[in-house]
């Protein structure tokens, strides 16, 4: 399978007062066309700089990222991104929010096309009916569907995902990694999850990448196995069980209360 992200012996620091901050060390990650991994490690281990770079919003000190075969140099139109706060413009209804990447990112769509993809898309996460209300007029979790829409309406082929689920209650991010698998199954991407909810990471991803602590690195790999569609219950079977116990414990290594020797990778 081609992979459609390639990332190479990245390394990354960044400019403080004190001096250079490492937060990068030689990391090399791939994701196949059409994969999901989800990217877990401890708080400020560099996961967030991670996805920056592949976006192209930042270059690394060395090492290179590559898209489609092409060295990342700048921003790239076919990435989208959806972040733990929504963030939308008060003063336009959630279809405008979510047609607000097509001002900018150039497309083939009329006008008319543009706004049958927004609503098509806000149907998909069960939003129709809420296309012209406000932001402030809808719920939390109502708001991360618009901005997953949002990150969504321009087609692009890589989705990254940096914690989008992490501020809402328990039913209602179950509810949102349910939609997610409907989404990916009629909108067909590549997805880079950043999360620290090691149960979100195994429930949506074909992979999930531990990266040790700052300066990160990879440290441990999981590959999730296909059980065809997957139904919320599956997390509370003895496999995923066990998947947990794994990752934790390469969390518990990566944050130094676990001596390295005692993992199984």
């Amino acid at each position: 399978m081609t992979n459609l992200i390639d990332i190479k012996n990245v390394r990354h620091a960044y400019k403080t007062a004190s001096g250079p901050l490492p937060v990068l060390d030689g990391l090399t990650l791939s994701v196949p066309e059409g994969g999901f991994v989800a990217v877990v490690g401890p708080s400020g281990c560099g996961k967030s700089t991670l996805t920056k770079l592949v976006a192209g919003l930042m270059k690394p000190d060395e090492g290179e990222v590559w898209l489609h075969g092409e060295r990342v140099k700048s921003p790239r139109s076919t990435v989208g991104m959806a972040f733990q706060n929504p963030v939308m413009l008060e003063w336009r209804s959630i279809l405008k929010n979510v047609m607000l990447p097509l001002e900018i990112v150039p497309t083939k769509l009329t006008k008319s096309q543009q706004e049958d993809r927004a609503r098509y898309l806000l149907d998909l996460v069960g939003l129709k009916g809420f296309e012209d209300k406000r932001p402030s007029e809808l719920s939390g979790g109502m708001r991360q569907r618009a901005s997953l829409c949002r990150a969504l309406v321009h087609q692009p082929d890589v989705l990254i995902l940096d914690e989008p689920f992490g501020a809402l209650d328990a039913f209602t991010r179950e509810d949102l990694w349910q939609i997610m698998h409907q989404v990916k199954a009629k909108e067909p991407f590549t997805g880079v999850l950043i999360t620290h909810d090691l149960r979100e990471s195994i429930y949506l991803a074909d992979q999930v990448v531990v990266l040790s602590g700052r300066p990160a690195r990879t440290q441990f790999t999981l590959d999730i196995p296909e059980t065809g569609p997957r139904d919320i219950d599956m997390l509370y079977t003895p496999e995923a069980a066990d998947m947990l116990h794994t990752l934790r414990h390469q969390i518990e290594i990566a944050q130094g209360r676990a001596p390295a020797e005692d993992t199984a990778a």
